[in-house]
């Protein structure tokens, strides 16, 4: 860590939100999103001068007064000032599961404003750490052309292994983990409705292997349920996920009011007053 921690330091979880105190927390992989993933992220993009669009679907019977209205769904959407890019928030949009986990944020980028369709797409559960998500996402804001690839998958695993990962011991070329094994990042084939442009999603046989895409996840104790997933369709370029990565495996602590109930006390934490 880049700062002393103390892990028997008290923690008040029945105290209200206003009066919750906060801590400097560490590992950043294990210290969850603090409640506020859209908050952080929103307050990001609105930095980087990304426009937010509220898109709201609802079903209207004849004779409804206007506040009955029933809305089928809510997206939060948020575009890049050259619409390359843009990041849904689609956590109360009924969304599919990574993980057994809903998504929150999907990120995706198009190669031009002459399609419509995104190149790729990467996907993000809740108590994903916002600062790695929001590392994400600046160094997307800063690629003029998001859908060409800059460095190969190792750039991934160095920017994770300057950290103190662990390269995987089957897969030393296409995997790592953290030093207390609970929290993984891989390159492998897609889990099932990644969006990816890459023509071998869709012509893939079922017994053969699809495109490979870096996963990522936090799994507390084996067996039990992640605390948090990341997808990256196949055609993400490597240097954006490892911007991800970097800011994932980052030994310094992050600030927090909140802490997820599966890894409080792995933490170490000291107060920030």
């Amino acid at each position: 860590m880049e700062a002393p921690l103390y892990p028997d330091f008290p923690l008040d979880p029945s105290a209200p939100p206003g009066t919750q105190s906060a801590f400097w927390v560490g590992p950043r992989y294990l210290a969850g999103d603090d409640g506020r993933l859209y908050d952080a992220v929103a307050d990001a993009l609105a930095g980087l001068g990304w426009t937010s669009l509220t898109i709201v679907r609802g079903r209207h019977e004849p004779d409804e007064a206007p506040e009955d209205r029933q809305v089928l769904r809510s997206t939060l959407l948020h575009i890049s000032p050259d619409t390359l890019h843009w990041a849904q928030w689609v956590l109360a949009d009924e969304p599919f599961h990574l993980g057994d986990l809903p998504i929150a944020w999907q990120v995706s980028a198009r190669a031009d404003t002459s399609s419509p369709l995104a190149q790729w797409s990467a996907y993000f559960t809740p108590d994903i750490p916002g600062e790695a998500l929001v590392d994400f996402l600046v160094a997307l804001d800063a690629r003029t052309q998001p859908g060409v690839p800059l460095a190969g998958p190792e750039l991934v695993l160095d920017a994770v292994a300057a950290h103190g990962w662990l390269c995987d011991i089957d897969q030393p070329q296409a995997g790592a983990t953290d030093p207390t094994f609970t929290s993984h990042i891989s390159l492998g084939e897609m889990p099932p409705l990644i969006q990816d442009a890459d023509p071998r999603a869709l012509t893939a046989e079922a017994d053969e292997a699809g495109p490979a895409g870096w996963q990522a996840w936090a799994e507390p104790a084996l067996g039990e349920p992640c605390l948090w997933a990341a997808s990256f369709g196949a055609s993400v370029p490597h240097d954006l996920v490892a911007a991800f990565a970097a800011s994932l495996s980052s030994t310094a602590p992050v600030l927090r009011r909140v802490l997820p109930e599966a890894t409080r006390e792995r933490l170490l934490r000291a107060p920030a007053d």
